[in-house]
């Protein structure tokens, strides 16, 4: 059963019960990356909520600089001998400071993660796109708009119960797909930050964090097609794998596939 505003909120987000209320407005993108569109959204941050601080302390430079990755899966493995003791500010304190990928050439900003410090769901995402990049933050623009009126039809929200993070911490130049060594080299940041933030669930968007989550190259729709589970800590957690908002806004006619993880996603939390 949906209720008023949970109606409400799927219709802003293009989805109509029962059916699908396309945005005529949003116009297909030529561009296939993962990247967030142009007009940015601020979070604001009520008061009780203790999100992570995107302005890092000025003590990141006396932090223990990452080791070279020498291999592709390093979930296992850290970048320093001190990574499993960060706390979630630190671990963005390293994220900014690190030099681990070619990416930190071409950054503006690193982009750790946004949210609650104890969420009920982790969101990853695949990487950071031109907005996130500018701003440091996850998930801005439209696509930020997006998740967050399909965060509201479900009862949650990056302010109260919500992080966001994503596979790779820096931008692809020019939003293309990211490499494997660079997902590689942000793995065991993403390792640390799913230690500390210990989610009751997890909504992996789009294929490359799907993939990475669960170490696996099944396809994305195949992988949306079951609840997955992963070990945190000797917990086992559950993982909903969606479409990325960004293919969303070029595919509205997707976002009745999207509310269906929603729901299942919803279930799991109830």
């Amino acid at each position: 059963m949906v209720s008023r505003l949970q109606h409400g909120w799927l219709k802003a987000m293009g989805v109509d019960v029962p059916w699908i209320a396309v945005d005529k407005s949003v116009v297909d993108s030529p561009n296939t990356s993962v990247a967030s569109d142009t007009t940015s959204a601020p979070a604001s941050t009520p008061a009780g909520s203790q999100p992570v601080e995107q302005t890092v302390a000025q003590s990141v430079a006396a932090l223990p600089k990452p080791v070279a990755a020498s291999s592709p899966d390093l979930v296992e493995q850290v970048p320093g001998p001190d990574l499993a003791t960060l706390s979630l500010m630190q671990i963005a304190q390293a994220v900014t400071a690190c030099q681990h990928c070619g990416l930190c050439e071409t950054r503006r900003h690193a982009v750790p993660g946004e949210g609650v410090e104890k969420p009920a769901i982790l969101i990853v995402g695949e990487a950071p796109g031109e907005q996130e990049d500018q701003q440091g933050k996850p998930f801005v623009g439209r696509s930020g708009q997006l998740l967050e009126n399909m965060l509201k039809a479900i009862g949650h929200g990056r302010e109260t119960s919500v992080f966001i993070t994503n596979v790779v911490k820096c931008r692809p130049p020019a939003n293309r797909n990211p490499k494997d060594e660079e997902i590689a080299a942000c793995a065991p940041y993403l390792a640390r930050q799913m230690e500390v933030l210990a989610p009751k669930a997890i909504l992996a968007m789009g294929r490359f964090a799907a993939q990475s989550l669960l170490k696996t190259e099944a396809p994305l729709q195949k992988l949306r097609q079951a609840t997955h589970t992963i070990d945190l800590g000797g917990q086992s957690v559950p993982v909903v794998v969606t479409y990325h908002p960004a293919y969303l806004l070029r595919r509205p006619v997707d976002k009745r596939l999207a509310w269906e993880d929603l729901k299942r996603l919803r279930e799991l939390l109830s």
